[in-house]
């Protein structure tokens, strides 16, 4: 009796010329459901609907169409184990030698905008699962395929052991159907989940991209995983020369795509070191914002990666390459960029269309377990701000504190950013006191601290930094307040003819 395969596929990709190869030369029949057999069907090769061979007919819309003994008898069969053969012939069950499978667009479902939880629900698959966990439960007497990638490597192994897939090979696809049910649930249980603030039960699932050369150091091993697997993110970035990523690369990016997301409608630049901006800045052009957050401190720029909120222009090409950077991403580049750029054969350049959309969770692990929390994307509105001094900002003024504010939110605390001119001056980042964070970002601004700007991300417990600030020249900070001492504060920026504002809102960054 020839060899019986169940082809019930949502992606088709390969799908007929699998099922060619199958039937020509290896003489498979063919059983599968609805859209699969009618695709098999139409390229005009022979296939058997699975509601003939199970003499059921597929109910409920379509939701019940495998779940039948006649397909799982024929999967979870030992052939070594003589009742189950009894049992087959009893049921008149065929034993599948092939199971090719893949299941609903479930993910792609969900990415699409204004999705409703009914259509989400309608792409759970339910048989498709349970035919993987069947198939690959057992390997050692039949083959499960859950990836087109997959049809060509099986062929060979059919053609190399005498019509039949090694053991080996049988074990590694079922590691991948695994793998594969448990991404989807994982993908359905973080959607529905995201329905609750803080679910009982947190999945995780990533599929490694590729292996890195190490992590934070040499002594340390790193891969990069993508969650799902739909190509969002990073994983949506191409690659457009220089050499490949690192881990500090990705944390780097990443950070720099946060800050680079702030800014949607003029020209925005960012330089980082060590995931803290070491310049940022808005201008008319994209290469005058770069020049701007370069120059805010060309010392700690070097061997920075850059992020740029437009498309990289020949102009702008030009100054990237003046110096020694890591990377650079930006939504695009033209192909007269591509040509200059090309020059610094090494570095790292991507394009990434979406730079505004990250992660809505974040993960930190500790021992025995991890701590997630939603992800800091509260939309800054200086018009929800309170103005608490005598002076009142102008509108330029707000706009610079604004500015100021968006950058420090992604600065580790504690944070605090002096700008003017719409640029990063001085940045002080990740000081165990307030003061000190004060004093790196006057001493960074220098003599451009005299009428320049302040933003802390934190309330500050005492007056001792407005004091250092005004000292410097600093005509206006913005702080969220909450401080048992803001009134010290207050009266200090008065005293000194200071404008402040409280945000009401923290940005801690650890």
């Amino acid at each position: 009796m020839a060899r019986l395969a169940l082809l019930s596929v949502s992606n088709k990709t390969g799908l007929v010329d699998l099922a060619r190869s199958l039937v020509e030369e290896f003489g498979f029949d063919l059983i599968s459901s609805g859209g699969t057999a009618k695709v098999i069907k139409d390229a005009g090769l022979p296939v058997t609907k699975v509601s003939d061979y199970t003499g059921s007919p597929e109910i409920l819309g379509g939701r019940v169409k495998t779940l039948h003994p006649r397909i799982h008898g024929g999967i979870l069969a030992r052939r070594d184990v003589a009742s189950d053969i009894t049992d087959l012939e009893n049921n008149q069950i065929r034993p599948l030698d092939l199971v090719v499978v893949n299941l609903y667009p479930f993910e792609e479902t969900i990415a699409k905008p204004g999705v409703t939880l009914p259509e989400a629900v309608e792409q759970i698959d339910i048989g498709g699962p349970a035919m993987l966990r069947a198939a690959s439960k057992n390997f050692a007497h039949l083959t499960v395929l859950c990836n087109p990638t997959q049809y060509d490597e099986y062929l060979q192994e059919l053609r190399q052991h005498g019509g039949e897939a090694s053991l080996e090979f049988r074990q590694k696809s079922a590691l991948q159907g695994f793998l594969h049910t448990s991404s989807y649930d994982s993908a359905i249980a973080s959607y529905l989940s995201g329905i609750q603030s803080l679910p009982d039960t947190y999945t995780l699932f990533g599929k490694q991209l590729q292996s890195l050369r190490y992590g934070e150091n040499p002594h340390q091993t790193a891969a990069w995983y993508q969650t799902g697997n739909t190509s969002t993110g990073w994983t949506a970035a191409t690659k457009l020369q220089g050499k490949e990523l690192s881990y500090n690369n990705l944390v780097d990016l990443e950070a720099a795509r946060a800050i680079i997301a702030e800014f949607t409608d003029t020209p925005a630049a960012t330089v980082i070191k060590h995931t803290n901006p070491c310049g940022v800045a808005l201008g008319n052009t994209l290469a005058e914002a770069y020049q701007k957050a370069f120059n805010a401190d060309s010392v700690s720029a070097f061997g920075g990666i850059v992020a740029l909120n437009q498309p990289i222009d020949a102009a702008t090409a030009v100054e990237l390459t003046k110096t020694f950077l890591e990377c650079v991403v930006a939504p695009g580049c033209d192909e007269e960029a591509k040509g200059i750029i090309a020059a610094k054969s090494k570095l790292r350049v991507l394009t990434l269309a979406d730079l505004g959309t990250g992660p809505k969770q974040t993960v930190k692990a500790i021992a025995g377990g991890f701590l997630t929390q939603a992800a800091d994307d509260l939309v800054s509105d200086s018009s929800q701000w309170q103005v608490v001094t005598d002076r009142k900002p102008t509108d330029d003024e707000l706009t610079e504190l604004l500015f100021a504010w968006k950058v420090c939110k992604h600065v580790k605390s504690n944070a605090i950013v002096v700008s003017g001119d719409r640029t990063t001056l001085g940045v002080g980042a990740g000081q165990m006191n307030r003061v000190g964070s004060v004093k790196i970002a006057l001493e960074q601004a220098g003599e451009k601290a005299k009428g320049g700007f302040l933003a802390s991300d934190g309330f500050f417990p005492f007056d001792d930094s407005v004091r250092t600030a005004a000292s410097a020249g600093i005509t206006a900070i913005v702080q969220p307040g909450g401080s048992l001492r803001d009134a010290d504060s207050i009266k200090a920026a008065n005293e000194l003819g200071l404008v402040m504002v409280l945000t009401g809102t923290r940005h801690f960054l650890h």
